[in-house]
């Protein structure tokens, strides 16, 4: 693939206390967690990819980007200089592409200290964005809208009916866990803020890694990998339960999420999977002792987190190419599981369950999983998506409530 030679200055600037506020209210690009993080205005580059080596494609494609771009960075810190942001389709054999996105403009915001990147082809002008003259500048949210979110082609009774085959499916023992998804479908007004949705998302879960890359916009509570410096963590999630109604329920709530045979089950499927995808690029790789809970507004979920050392060079790509489909998200084994929702799922999930992050260019970078989301076409069609782990012990009814929680979010965003 042949690449545009980039050029890239970042300098630091006062501290901006509203990303989304800068954000292209229809292409925006973003991603934050407890009001830091990274936001993107326009494109200076665009990388897309499809097919079983999209990852690998992209690392490749992105250590070339890297090794032409003319990069003057005084900060030399996370999230300065060169980055793309990332999404990346769940299946292989999706229809929806995969991308990487160099903005013209990064504005990051971290402790307290807040930067510029200015990124263009070289030989040609630098961007002439207001942000670039003068950072403060903030542009208001559009009009209001709400619209209401519909069953799409896998309603409720269908999505028993494919969580009833899957139990059949384990039962047979042909699988040992499928992750199960429906869809929700809506259409955005013309012209529509997506910011609108973003600050809900971003305000009602700050704990999360709210995002918004080339449409899809979400908060996910699920970080699959961040790579920083020879150092690798990640937070697995699997089991969910709902929050209770009062103090004493809430706390009565975690403890069965906690002491679940099933959802034990299922999140040591998850855990075990990205072990086994992690440990040939790590010289160390420990777990927490054992699964924690961890308190969303809506949900509480079954939670290890994982820490490491890189051993052999991996850049964050790499490693997602390597992690991706975790058992979170697809199932055990991977490849049955995987045939099994294209069985079930009588759709495309395009990036839904897919990594969504950025990256940089010494490669380190934080991906997520893209949970909690919706997929906004450019002429304004919307799908949502929810899933839940499938094992044996699983109940169609009680699958179907918990993707009720899990489509919340995005529910009250829009809505």
């Amino acid at each position: 693939m042949n690449v545009q030679a980039l050029t890239v200055e970042t300098s630091p600037i006062a501290d901006i206390r509203q990303l989304i506020l800068l954000l292209d209210g229809r292409a925006p690009l973003l991603w934050m967690r407890r009001n830091q993080g990274l936001a993107g205005i326009g494109c200076a580059l665009r990388l897309e990819f499809s097919g079983p080596t999209r990852m690998t494609d992209a690392a490749a494609a992105w250590k070339q980007v890297a090794r032409l771009a003319t990069v003057t960075d005084p900060l030399g810190r996370t999230g300065t200089g060169l980055l793309a942001f990332g999404a990346f389709a769940f299946d292989e054999s999706s229809a929806q592409t995969s991308v990487l996105i160099v903005p013209e403009i990064i504005v990051g915001r971290e402790d307290g200290q807040c930067w510029v990147t200015r990124i263009w082809a070289t030989g040609e002008t630098a961007p002439e964005h207001g942000v670039a003259q003068n950072p403060l500048t903030l542009h208001p949210l559009g009009d209001e809208y709400r619209i209401a979110l519909l069953p799409g082609a896998l309603p409720p009774e269908g999505f028993r009916a494919a969580v009833s085959s899957g139990i059949e499916r384990i039962r047979a023992q042909q699988i040992n866990k499928v992750v199960l998804a429906r869809d929700l479908v809506g259409r955005v007004p013309a012209e529509s803020d997506l910011r609108r949705a973003i600050t809900k998302l971003a305000l009602g879960y700050p704990d999360c890694w709210t995002y918004a890359v080339d449409g899809l916009i979400g908060s996910s509570p699920e970080t699959l990998i961040r790579a920083d410096h020879g150092s690798v963590n990640a937070r697995v999630l699997a089991g969910t339960i709902s929050r209770g109604a009062d103090a004493e329920d809430d706390r009565e709530a975690a403890l069965n999420l906690a002491t679940s045979s099933k959802d034990g089950d299922e999140h040591e499927f998850a855990v075990q999977s990205v072990l086994k995808s992690l440990r040939p690029h790590t010289s160390v790789l420990a777990t927490s002792e054992i699964p924690f809970t961890v308190k969303l507004p809506n949900l509480w979920h079954l939670a290890t987190d994982l820490e490491g050392t890189l051993s052999d060079g991996s850049t964050s790509l790499d490693l997602i190419a390597a992690l991706h489909p975790t058992a979170a998200v697809a199932g055990t084994p991977t490849d049955q599981a995987l045939d099994l929702i294209r069985e079930l799922e009588p759709f495309d999930r395009g990036r839904y369950a897919g990594p969504v992050g950025w990256v940089g260019a010494d490669g380190d970078g934080e991906w997520a999983i893209a949970l909690r989301c919706a997929q906004v076409a450019p002429e304004g069609g919307i799908t949502a998506y929810a899933g839940c782990g499938i094992v044996l012990d699983s109940d169609p009814e009680r699958e179907l409530a918990e993707t009720k929680m899990k489509f919340r979010p995005i529910v009250e965003a829009f809505g």
